[in-house]
């Protein structure tokens, strides 16, 4: 995983998300050499670098042009541009003209969720894999019962990172905001 701080950032931007969650829906979304991920609300565009260095073709959406301006800069950072199709646009859209696609990824979804993983879902392949990362705990609930309503199986888990903060007396470990991660295989 690349560190946090290698990402260019931008105060208009959130992310990236952090290295510890990126490891973690990277190992829930299974990405192969073979496989074709879309990456929804890609912020800065950590999970879309990331699953570029493993997929055949990401497409990264969002509507924010800042946040298409900051991807693209960590697209070229990691000389990843062959692999990657950057749209500014609304996800529903987007996804609409899509055809079928391995891994789809939600980060943002600006209020449309439900449609954003139903329409997601009706592209994904056999065994296509959706994960979900939420701050809110509105859309943790929301994410679960729109996979259960398509008929999905979803896992969820809560994950609460601490990392390190070296003071005088010793190592404070310093808490990061809980995230979760909800994921399912389309069969």
């Amino acid at each position: 995983m690349i560190p946090d701080d290698d990402f260019i950032q931008s105060d208009q931007v959130p992310g990236p998300s952090k290295e510890e969650i990126r490891c973690l829906v990277m190992c829930k979304a299974m990405i192969t050499s073979d496989d074709v991920v879309v990456d929804v609300g890609c912020g800065s565009g950590g999970f879309t670098v990331e699953s570029a260095q493993l997929a055949k073709k990401v497409i990264a959406l969002d509507k924010n042009p800042e946040a298409i301006k900051i991807t693209s800069k960590n697209i070229k950072k990691y000389d990843l541009e062959e692999k990657v199709q950057l749209i500014k646009g609304d996800a529903l859209k987007v996804i609409e003209k899509l055809d079928f696609i391995d891994v789809f990824l939600v980060g943002g979804s600006s209020g449309d969720l439900s449609q954003i993983i139903s329409k997601g879902i009706e592209k994904l392949t056999p065994n296509g894999r959706i994960v979900i990362t939420s701050i809110l705990l509105e859309t943790r609930v929301e994410a679960v019962q729109t996979l259960k309503n398509m008929g999905l199986s979803p896992e969820v888990v809560e994950v609460t990172i601490a990392k390190g903060k070296i003071i005088q007396r010793g190592t404070m470990m310093m808490g990061r905001n809980p995230i979760t991660i909800i994921y399912s295989v389309k069969k």
